[in-house]
């Protein structure tokens, strides 16, 4: 319930305030399965529960860094491949986590078995902790570590086969220093997703000061060139997503793949340009900025990935 007007607002004790919380309204909480909050150092199924202290350096500065981990078929995905990455985001951010990837990578599978769902994503979330308001990491004794299981929709064959739009963003491109690292800090992302939705397309992706392409807003970006070799835009300007690069291993053994600049004039060009990410998959785009791509429709390339993804993440899955 929210109170306006001139309500005095009251000051509740503990078990007052416990329940008052469990009445609020929780929007997305019947998309929750289960979370783990390493300061308490258990797995809930409440979604009413799930919460960071807002003295959190995570909440209130953005300190802090995170992975989105797919989960098919009660099989966990890539789930080395992200546990690496969380590492290097946290050691870039100098950010000790709070316990060993061995740890993180035992508490994931478990919250992934108590969500006893076959299909969702993992969203893992390591924070600088607790302990004031200010800027400094000294602040904080102690990192926090918060896992999530939840529900999402399923991409139909069909999502597949209609392909994406996709524009020029007028966001400028995150520097580099940052765009290697995957941390909490995704505004330029919402920018640009709230572009996409303001232009009626589904793609915004990013160029660099040379005008090469660089990545979208959560996911990379490749194209087919004229040549017929797989490219990824250097990671300049990127992150180094786990998709994508497994893309470019298995793409190895039917074409040739380089990882090279992608200037924006090149695009007229190409035969293919695909979206690659956690939540993508692999994805053909048929037009960008109204031109199409190639004939306008996911191409044979975009495809043909998938389906080999698809087949070796699922393959290689740690089962919970």
């Amino acid at each position: 319930m929210i109170r306006g007007g001139g309500d005095m607002i009251p000051v509740l004790d503990t078990q007052a305030w416990l329940d008052r919380l469990l009445e609020a309204e929780r929007p997305g909480a019947d998309a929750i399965l289960a979370f783990y909050d390493h300061r308490i150092g258990a797995i809930c199924r409440d979604a009413r529960l799930m919460s960071a202290p807002l003295d959190d350096h995570l909440v209130h500065r953005g300190d802090g860094v995170f992975e989105t981990i797919r989960f098919t078929e009660r099989k966990v995905i890539h789930l080395d491949a992200h546990l690496k990455r969380l590492a290097a985001s946290a050691a870039g951010l100098e950010l000790t986590l709070p316990c060993p990837s061995d740890e993180i990578r035992r508490i994931i599978l478990e919250v992934a078995r108590a969500g006893d769902a076959p299909e969702g994503n993992l969203r893992v979330l390591a924070g600088r902790g607790p302990g004031g308001f200010g800027i400094s990491p000294s602040e904080c004794p102690q990192s926090t570590l918060y896992v999530a299981a939840y529900k999402v929709a399923l991409r139909s064959d069909a999502w597949y086969e209609r392909g994406l739009t996709a524009f020029r963003s007028e966001i400028p491109v995150k520097p580099a220093m940052l765009a290697r690292l995957k941390t909490t800090n995704y505004l330029s992302g919402v920018l640009m997703t709230l572009e996409a939705r303001q232009k009626g397309m589904d793609v915004a992706l990013s160029f660099d000061a040379e005008d090469c392409l660089t990545e979208a807003a959560i996911a990379n970006v490749a194209v087919v060139d004229a040549d017929g070799t797989f490219v990824l835009p250097e990671f300049r300007n990127a992150l180094v997503g786990t998709t994508a690069m497994k893309a470019a291993e298995l793409a190895r053994a039917f074409m040739p793949v380089e990882i090279r600049r992608v200037p924006a004039a090149e695009i007229a060009t190409v035969r293919e340009m695909l979206i690659l990410g956690t939540a993508h998959e692999c994805v053909g785009v048929t037009h960008f900025e109204g031109r199409p791509i190639g004939e306008g429709r996911p191409g044979p390339v975009a495809a043909r990935l998938r389906g080999v993804l698809r087949q070796a993440l699922l393959a290689a899955g740690d089962p919970f």
